[in-house]
């Protein structure tokens, strides 16, 4: 792997977004555009019902968007049914109670713009996790040659028969008796589900990718 990674920002991150903070160097792309149904605005968790997307609203703009400038829309409220379906989907969880508080600031708080909003909640995630990671913003002193991962790691790839990130072995789930294991899932159900355990898990269990 080449331990310098460029990616997107992400929206309660899959694990191997994650993984990637820990096996290297990883910088998040603060000058793309802002593009729509990709992990930038949105994760997978699993319920009762099967996988679920949730998705943060980011308010129109007329023509590309840069990520700086995508802004939250608050028109719904989102945050309570996030909230809500989050605790619903790991209620039963051996670890949900052991994470909820750092959580819940980031459904009561109004952010502005989403790429804030997704840097502060990767970053206490991390700090839950405790995982010593840093997310570095690209600016002019961006290393030139990178692993890009900002369309690789993305929902339309997650279930391909080749993707390129493999979980060696399964994880506990909750609902593993209705559905088998589903890989690919925001870190949220690693943690819920192997707490304390799920940094030393990605470091034994994972192999990313064949090649960058």
């Amino acid at each position: 792997m080449d331990n310098t990674t460029l990616l997107s920002t992400a929206y309660l991150p899959p694990i191997e977004y994650i993984a990637c903070l820990i096996q290297g160097t990883a910088w998040v792309d603060t000058r793309e555009r802002y593009h729509k149904q990709s992990y930038r605005n949105r994760a997978c968790i699993l319920t009762g019902n099967g996988v679920q997307t949730l998705t943060v609203p980011v308010e129109h703009r007329t023509g590309p968007t840069p990520i700086r400038d995508a802004r939250i829309d608050y028109k719904m409220p989102w945050q309570r049914t996030h909230w809500r379906s989050i605790i619903s989907a790991y209620g039963n969880s051996p670890y949900l109670l052991y994470y909820l508080d750092p959580l819940k600031p980031f459904y009561e708080k109004r952010f502005e713009f989403l790429f804030d909003y997704n840097l502060q909640l990767t970053d206490t995630i991390l700090r839950m996790m405790r995982i010593p990671a840093e997310l570095h913003l690209t600016d002019e002193d961006t290393p030139k040659t990178t692993c890009d991962l900002r369309e690789v790691i993305h929902p339309k790839n997650a279930w391909q028969p080749d993707y390129r990130f493999r979980l060696q072995s399964p994880y506990y789930q909750v609902f593993e008796d209705r559905y088998g294991f589903i890989p690919n899932l925001s870190i949220l159900d690693l943690l819920f589900n192997t707490g304390p355990d799920a940094p030393a898990y990605m470091k034994a269990q994972m192999d990313l990718y064949t090649s960058c």
